[in-house]
């Protein structure tokens, strides 16, 4: 299972890290937490990321 930190994740997305944690805080993104920090599944992302790019193009 490959996984990105908030850091990582706000790069392959272009987002500030500060967008990444609120997004996840929120329950808007597909995420968990280990030791305290949050963890996002790259499978997880890559779906999302494309579920919600083609719902923004219609």
């Amino acid at each position: 299972m490959e996984t990105f930190t908030v850091e990582e994740l706000a790069k392959y997305l272009k987002l500030h890290t500060f967008t990444v944690r609120r997004l996840a805080r929120e329950g808007k993104i597909p995420s968990f937490k280990a030791g305290g920090q949050w963890r996002f599944r790259k499978d997880e992302i890559e779906n999302w990321s494309r579920n919600n790019r083609s719902e923004g193009s219609k």
